[in-house]
């Protein structure tokens, strides 16, 4: 398993403690800030976000046990160790009454702090694997792949992956439903952030002030209904990526303060004067044309071009029509294994109503199409009859060049010819044929 590079916290008076430990976690990737007395750990810890904590019981004056409760009020999900010459079962057990994850006398080696470190470096990297995976369940649709026969999507592909390397903020712009959360969800996989938290925020479902503190989390009594100190998203998501949703709804208050994360990765939580760090990097997607919103004074200027560093234009589904079905042939694979049924087909005219389609909800809608029409089949093949309205609302229309029988473009060319005809004669006459092979064709079709 990959071990998390971790951000680390030691408070000990002692120098050489201090330099000893320092290089010894130094040495292993993890990175390390160094604290003397219990004020400045406080300091620390109200500024940056860490994983580990070495504290030890004697500082000057003070108590390392005291310092507990306040770090982990700072950083609730820190892991924090004892240290002390003066090793007690009664200041074991005290410790862990207050919160701390574990307890190291000292005389200590190198070993039993490297043991230290990558014990919770693997237990970082689970919790931070069941946090994605805990996001994917909730949002219980199917992770649409990024495989495409289009030329214009595999170079939005292609580019999303030579960017994902890179820390640049990352601008998705296209229509709703095309996939602008699949390609940041794949940009984070691609990146070397991977092993580290990826969360969604979507801007327009909060007012101002709930964003704020989704974003940037709040102090004890910032607003009504605040009773304790609560992280936001970008402390939860350090190291890792957060994708602001449909960022042209982000509200005027906030953008300055998006603005200077970006630039400093600096931030205050709602009600705390305190500065905080991160490092978070930042995906964008709007299906906006932000551009125009900064002519219009609702979205700042220099905010746009920080998140405009790097842009991926993401294709309508209408604009690559080769994916429509084999899309919604993964999608149909998925649905029915959603709903336990056996594996379904399309008939020929559902086929040929998926691919005259204009998509205008894009790939959301084709998803919303497909499983509206598994719960709807009763038989073996999904019929036009089985699509939402929209679809099986519109004639069977098939094109030249369509993969359908010859016989079934004669019957539809039969049909139009004679519904735009003021007799049967003239029909014939524009058919090219005589009235009695007329009679016969109508026969066959049932027209």
């Amino acid at each position: 398993m990959m071990r998390a590079h971790l951000n680390i916290l030691i408070v000990d008076d002692e120098p050489n403690i201090r330099k000893t430990l320092g290089f010894c976690l130094e040495a292993e990737g993890h990175q390390v800030f160094s604290v003397s007395n219990a004020q400045d750990a406080r300091g620390e810890a109200s500024r940056r976000v860490f994983d580990l904590a070495f504290v030890d019981v004697r500082l000057g004056v003070e108590t390392g046990l005291d310092l507990i409760t306040e770090l982990l009020s700072l950083c609730p999900w820190i892991r924090i160790v004892m240290i002390t010459a003066f090793a007690s079962i009664e200041t074991a057990v005290e410790a862990m009454k207050r919160g701390a994850w574990d307890y190291l006398p000292k005389p200590f080696t190198p070993d039993q702090v490297r043991l230290f470190t990558r014990k919770l470096a693997e237990v970082r990297s689970l919790e931070q694997q069941v946090a994605v995976l805990r996001e994917a369940l909730g949002k219980a649709h199917p992770e649409v792949d990024l495989i495409s026969e289009s030329p214009v999507m595999q170079k939005a592909i292609s580019l999303a992956r030579q960017v994902a390397e890179s820390h640049a903020t990352i601008l998705l712009s296209g229509e709703s439903g095309t996939g602008k959360s699949v390609f940041a969800r794949a940009i984070h996989a691609w990146s070397s952030r991977t092993s580290r938290p990826f969360s969604t925020v979507s801007c327009p479902s909060l007012s101002a002030e709930l964003l704020e503190s989704e974003l940037f989390g709040h102090a004890k009594g910032a607003f009504t209904g605040a009773v304790r100190h609560t992280a936001g998203r970008i402390a939860l998501c350090e190291g890792g990526t957060i994708f602001l949703d449909e960022i042209a709804d982000l509200p005027l208050s906030l953008q300055p303060k998006l603005l200077r994360f970006l630039q400093d990765r600096e931030y205050e939580p709602l009600g705390d004067p305190r500065t905080r760090h991160a490092d978070v990097r930042v995906l964008a997607a709007t299906n906006r044309d932000l551009e125009e919103a900064v002519k219009q004074g609702h979205f700042r200027e220099d905010l746009f071009y920080r998140l405009n560093v790097i842009r991926i234009e993401i294709p309508s589904l209408r604009e690559r029509p080769e994916d429509i079905l084999p899309l919604a042939e993964r999608l149909l694979v998925f649905f029915c294994k959603q709903n336990r049924k056996t594996l379904l087909t399309y008939s020929e005219e559902a086929l040929q109503a998926l691919r005259s389609h204009t998509w205008p909800g894009n790939v959301r809608e084709l998803r919303n199409a497909v499983e509206h029409a598994v719960i709807l089949c009763r038989g073996d093949h999904i019929e036009v009859s089985h699509l939402p309205g929209t679809l099986a609302a519109k004639p069977f229309s098939p094109s030249l060049g369509d993969p359908l029988p010859l016989e079934r473009i004669e019957e539809e060319h039969i049909r139009r010819v004679l519904a735009s005809s003021k007799s049967l004669d003239e029909a014939a006459k524009v058919l090219g044929i005589d009235q009695a092979t007329l009679w016969r064709r109508r026969k066959k079709y049932g027209i």
